[in-house]
């Protein structure tokens, strides 16, 4: 029997069941309003196929909770359909379908290690750190006196992501960036 919970035990990460679809919940707000009852606001991504979506819930309601099995797996190459990753323990490799964690990969150099979620047995997504470090590979370069830190310019990684970098910040630096929504954190 699933063990059910309700809208006030939601936590980032944590896996439910709506409609017979297996969700992750990325991030949820649990919303006050001075008018009638409270609700809270969730932005959900589909374990298989990673579609995200955003749904409101009464606050209160319940729904069944998905437990997941997580693994530490080192990332090896991207064959461009799928992604191939190695368990640290036993050396066995799978792959995962590249369209299921391209949001993930974007944050990926080869050899890092990641979480792999896995529902009953198989492997469906990608848990990434809420931070990375990695280098700067092109961008405009920095200006002397360019010190504002509130105006920004586009970035791209050494895994080919695009980030909004502060004026300040050259190539071959190393910065940090938050995995969950693309955002400069820092230099690292």
């Amino acid at each position: 029997m699933a063990e059910t919970i309700n809208t006030n035990q939601f936590k980032n990460g944590m896996c439910i069941e709506l409609d017979g679809v297996v969700w992750k919940i990325i991030e949820f707000q649990h919303v006050k309003p001075g008018k009638g009852g409270a609700f809270v606001r969730t932005r959900l991504k589909q374990m298989e196929g990673g579609k995200v979506v955003d749904k409101t819930f009464r606050a209160g309601e319940s729904m069944p909770r998905v437990h997941t099995t997580v693994q530490d797996m080192q990332f090896l190459f991207d064959d461009g359909a799928n992604v191939v990753l190695m368990n640290t323990d036993t050396y066995e490799q799978i792959g995962l379908p590249r369209d299921g964690v391209a949001d993930e990969l974007q944050y990926l150099k080869e050899g890092d290690v990641v979480q792999l979620l896995s529902l009953d047995g198989r492997a469906v997504s990608l848990q990434l750190p809420a931070a990375v470090e990695l280098v700067v590979s092109s961008t405009e370069p920095g200006v002397k006196g360019d010190t504002v830190s509130n105006v920004t310019k586009p970035a791209v990684l050494e895994t080919g992501a695009t980030v909004q970098v502060p004026l300040f910040v050259n190539e071959g630096e190393r910065v940090r960036v938050d995995t969950r929504d693309g955002r400069y954190l820092g230099r690292a």
